[in-house]
Order: C-alpha cells, then structure tokens, then sequence
C-alpha cells in the first residue's frame, strides 16, 4: 500500500499512482507550504497557470500547524475566482459542459476546511469516472513509514518527477504546445470519459 497525500484536484502523475495502486492517505501531516495542498496547475490559453487556495496563517508564534486543522482563507473570493477561470480556460473543450454539473458545486458550496475541501475534489473526479474513492487513513504519523511505500513527496511543487506522458489533445494546444502533469481536471475536460483508459495506458513513470 502506498502513503500518499490528497490534494488539491491532483495532477495526472499522482491521479496514475492513486489509480494503479492501494492507498492510504496521509491526513497526520504537518502543513508545509510551496506543495499542492493548496495549489494545482491548468492550462488556459496564456499557458500553464497556478490556482492557489488562500489559507489562514497561524504565525510562527503557535509553531507547526496540522494539515487538517488549516483553515481556508474565505475573505477572499477565491472559489469564484477560480470558477471564473477554469469556465474561461475549459468551456470550449469537448467535456466540461458534461462534468460542469459534477464540478462546479465545489465553487459555490462553503467550505473551513483545507483538507476536507481537496478530498471531496478527489471524490468529485471519482464520482464523475463512476470509480469508489480510497477510503484508508492514517492515524498517527510515522517519519519512515514501516508498512508502506512512501509517496509523499508526490505533495512538493518542487518535484521534478521522470515522467513519460503521451501527448492528449489540449484546448490551447496549437498557442502553447501539449503541457504535461497538469491538473486531473485538465485531463479530464479534454479526454472525458477516457480518462481511466489513458492513466492505465498512457502514461509510464519510474518509482
């Protein structure tokens, strides 16, 4: 079983891994910032672009703060904001007006808690490939874990991960050429239902 963390709608390579494998999700974590806990990439017609969830800060003072007791920064109109723009990035491919029904609740819907906000974007995209969402949890964290395959690093925007994608057809394609590893969400309003065929075959990556 692999340790993975949810995310924020995840991208493609971490989508294959929950896809191909057992999981369990990591919610024992500290919260670290510059990590797709609260950011994932799409692609819109200036090329790729970061949708970031604002999050309330603690300050140095209360030290470390949990992942799962971040709380979302709803002063600011982010969720309509980030509506706006995948409706402006996605509206013209050839599935999100099927899946919009499925998605935009997300954007519309109040939600406190980071965490329980990018699982039930996990549990959107599931529910719209009719697949059952992994449901195992850890309940302590472990720095090395004994009993599973560590994936955590999956959650750093930093990582540069060995991947062999296959090109898919990209809304902004002919401007900006195909960009890979983006947001599931990419994926999933460009090939639609093919989406679970193409994590199985269409993609290869080195643990």
């Amino acid at each position: 079983m692999k340790l993975i963390h949810p995310s924020y709608f995840p991208n493609i390579l971490t989508f294959s891994y929950i896809m191909h494998h057992d999981i369990c999700w990591e919610v024992e974590d500290n919260y670290q910032k510059q990590t797709f806990r609260n950011r994932t990439y799409i692609c819109t017609d200036r090329g790729k672009h970061i949708l970031s969830i604002p999050i309330v800060h603690v300050g140095k003072a209360n030290g470390r703060q949990k992942y799962k007791d971040v709380t979302l920064d709803n002063s600011y109109p982010w969720q309509r904001q980030h509506w706006r723009t995948l409706e402006t990035a996605y509206r013209t491919s050839p599935f999100f007006e099927f899946y919009e029904d499925d998605i935009k609740p997300l954007y519309t819907e109040p939600f406190e808690s980071l965490l329980d906000f990018n699982f039930k974007t996990i549990k959107t995209i599931f529910e719209c490939l009719q697949l059952e969402m992994p449901q195992t949890k850890t309940e302590k964290f472990e720095e090395k874990p004994v009993d599973y395959i560590d994936l955590r690093s999956l959650i750093s925007a930093k990582l540069k991960p060995q991947l062999d994608i296959e090109p898919y057809v990209q809304v902004f394609g002919d401007r900006n050429g195909f960009i890979p590893n983006l947001s599931i969400l990419d994926l999933l309003f460009n090939v639609g239902p093919n989406t679970i065929d193409y994590l199985k075959t269409r993609i290869h990556y080195t643990n």
